[in-house]
């Protein structure tokens, strides 16, 4: 049955009105024991690009079995996806049931900062992969309209132009006055469509005091500050931005002021922070940290700073939520040793092989660091739970990994 019906669509032709024949092979695709080349509508330099919409409505899916949709589906672009679920609503119930497991698979769907790309009104949309990101759609903001070869779009009751950019991806065009509420239909729409349980992430770099960031449910925020100058920076303004916003994903900052915010700030509970900080001011900001992880770089990380963490850590006084702390300094051979006579720090017999502190890369690396793994002897115990954390000193670098695991769970996992 099923060869019947791939013979059946085998080398078909498909038309728009007012466009080229649309005759491109998508990709070789397994059915069974069969395979075949499917005739599917394809971007071209040479169509008219606005007629996608209908060349994908002529797209007779319904005609044939679940197994065979599923498998076109299967092997068609996000992008592509994305534009199919405008055709009906029931193509984008079919989208949706069974890419079911491939939009599960899914952990960020990333809003790019438009700097990277050396671009101030264009962004790109993409789920981040290897070896290479899988894009959505871009957004582009206009001031003034010079073409107008635009398909329009219902985005969760929002109609918006669309055109295709330079990449062949959709791209959606506003005014920057209309941006706010045009990222939030945008925004709302993938919500629906690839569910509420994947973390949206986006990026910008801002000067706190200028841009525009949105506040929109279900959005995490990592912004990246560079004022005009990092020895003037106006904590006042921050505080300011802190207090109007959300708790920020991520924090990246030079913050090279003599205080630091009020311990009440939501600066603190941004889930991760990376920062350069004055010596003075690194036992401070560790006291009132509520997040998950912290890079900081400093000049100097002394024996004492670095006793203090430990030991209000051990009694839970402070970062209760900490998952991994990473600290680059001034090289000290002097540290170093003073460490491995702390009595606070407990150590495995040298003769095993420790167990390795590993956590999931949550953030783009042009945006800032993510976890490194931490192999260490060396731990200390928290005596509120009894949950350990691997220690790593280096000549410039601390670095802090705390387990989910007790003491006796920990050491089950030393070989």
């Amino acid at each position: 049955m099923v060869q019947q019906i791939l013979s059946c669509v085998r080398h078909d032709k498909m038309r728009c009105p007012g466009s080229l024949d649309l005759v491109a092979p998508l990709s070789r695709l397994q059915v069974g024991n069969a395979r075949t080349t499917w005739v599917l509508p394809m971007l071209s330099e040479t169509r008219p690009r606005h007629a996608v919409i209908e060349a994908f409505g002529l797209m007779k899916l319904s005609i044939f079995p679940y197994v065979v949709q599923k498998e076109i589906l299967d092997n068609m672009k996000t992008s592509n996806l994305f534009l199919l679920s405008f055709v009906s609503k029931n193509m984008k119930k079919l989208i949706k049931s069974s890419q079911a497991k491939r939009f599960k698979s899914i952990n960020h769907i990333v809003y790019g900062d438009p700097s990277l790309f050396g671009l101030r009104n264009k962004r790109e949309v993409y789920i981040p992969c290897m070896p290479e990101p899988d894009n959505i759609m871009e957004l582009f903001e206009r001031r003034e309209e010079i073409e107008n070869d635009y398909f329009r779009l219902n985005l969760a009751g929002k109609i918006m132009n669309f055109r295709f950019s330079d990449q062949n991806l959709p791209g959606a065009y506003f005014h920057p006055n209309d941006k706010e509420s045009a990222i939030e239909s945008i925004h709302k729409y993938f919500l629906d469509f690839f569910s509420d349980t994947v973390e949206y992430q986006w990026y910008q770099w801002t000067a706190y005091d200028k841009d525009f960031i949105p506040h929109i449910p279900k959005l995490s925020l990592c912004i990246s500050f560079f004022p005009q100058s990092y020895r003037d920076i106006d904590v006042e303004s921050l505080e300011k931005f802190f207090n109007l916003s959300p708790v920020l994903k991520r924090i990246t900052m030079i913050l090279a002021t003599s205080a630091l915010l009020r311990p009440e700030s939501k600066f603190y509970q941004a889930e991760s922070v990376c920062l350069r900080l004055r010596s003075e001011n690194v036992p401070t900001f560790l006291r009132h940290f509520q997040g998950r992880q912290a890079f900081l770089g400093c000049c100097k990380f002394t024996i004492a700073i670095l006793r203090e963490f430990m030991n209000r850590w051990r009694s839970g006084e402070v970062c209760q939520k900490l998952e991994y702390l990473h600290v680059r300094f001034d090289s000290d051979r002097t540290l170093q040793n003073e460490f491995l006579n702390a009595n606070e720090v407990q150590r495995i017999d040298a003769r095993k092989k420790p167990p390795t502190h590993t956590l999931p890369r949550e953030f783009q690396p042009a945006d800032g660091p993510n976890p490194d793994p931490i192999t260490s002897h060396s731990y200390i115990v928290r005596k509120t739970d009894n949950r350990v954390a691997s220690i790593s000193v280096q000549e410039d670098m601390f670095s802090f990994g705390v387990w989910k695991e007790t003491k006796q769970e920990f050491l089950r996992m030393v070989e």
